[in-house]
């Protein structure tokens, strides 16, 4: 056993691809990959991490990740389809896990005739991403709907800190501040027709269609909105729309997406989002912020 770790309390997978789990469809090997079995589980084996130092970083659906091409020597917990329960737990809350997804939390909303997490049902993410990042799309935000967030504070313990104390910001909350852990959130949303909600994610979802480039492996979009301007169109601007390097490249459909178009690697969109900054802020003297993240070495 490479670490001291009680392979009972999950799914392991020793030198697993990250390829085969980000949304860019690139990544090399994480040194041990770990799905934990529930919530206790994961809080014991953040105990044997911490014990050991050894390097780890938790995941939920990969979705604005890029993972270096020599990948992650470390742990990857990764907490997609896992601690991802969705209930009700009064007539206007609910109560979700950090593994659920953002569509499974909007659609169980909306079977419960309760509106208000329309924005979210295409966003592709699991609830504790959204939760660190303050998720938003068509109007809506993360903030406007969380009454209170279950976490691990700094010494694994486990505390609620309501809404309105989560520092929510345009892509920012508590949980980038302190080195915190989100197990779930509450909701507090508000009576609803059901015909109606499916209304609006249907109309959602189809503007998504037809805006962004759903048939390719991407992180959403790459950048953080600038402030006074749109990143896309900074990079349309720019003369950028459709171009390539090597694997990746600027989506057709959307400047605002980085795309892997041709079996890229890590590294063809690290080169890719780099250019793209470096055009811009030459053209514009506008600095692009990346909002996916990067692990590995």
């Amino acid at each position: 056993m490479l670490f001291d770790i009680n392979e009972n309390l999950g799914d392991f997978f020793y030198d697993e691809p990250m390829k085969n789990h980000t949304s860019f469809c690139v990544g090399g090997p994480a040194k041990l990959l770990i799905k934990p079995r529930d919530e206790e589980a994961l809080v014991e084996i953040l105990k044997s991490i911490r014990k050991n130092n050894y390097k780890y970083y938790i995941l939920g659906n990969c979705t604005n990740i890029i993972v270096r091409d020599k990948g992650f020597d470390g742990i990857i917990i990764k907490l997609k389809n896992k601690l991802n329960d969705v209930k009700k737990v009064s007539d206007k809350e609910i109560y979700a896990g950090t593994g659920a997804s953002m569509k499974k939390i909007s659609e169980f909303a909306m079977e419960n005739s309760l509106t208000g997490l329309e924005f979210a049902h295409g966003i592709p993410g699991s609830l504790g991403g959204a939760i660190v990042m303050n998720a938003g799309a068509y109007d809506g935000e993360i903030k406007n709907v969380v009454k209170s967030v279950r976490l691990l504070d700094e010494d694994l313990n486990v505390i609620e800190v309501p809404g309105d104390e989560m520092n929510f910001s345009y892509r920012h909350s508590l949980v980038q501040e302190r080195d915190l852990i989100v197990l779930g959130a509450t909701f507090s949303l508000e009576d609803g027709d059901k015909n109606e909600i499916r209304e609006k994610y249907e109309d959602f979802d189809q503007r998504r269609a037809d805006k962004q480039p759903l048939d390719m492996p991407s992180a959403g979009s790459t950048f953080k909105r600038p402030t006074g301007y749109f990143a896309g169109k900074l990079i349309d601007d720019s003369g950028l729309r459709g171009f390539t390097h090597k694997g990746a490249g600027i989506s057709e459909k959307h400047c605002g997406f980085v795309v892997n178009k041709n079996k890229a690697s890590a590294q063809d969109v690290l080169e890719t989002i780099e250019i793209v900054q470096k055009v811009v802020h030459d053209k514009f003297d506008v600095t692009l912020e990346r909002e996916v993240k990067i692990i590995g070495d």
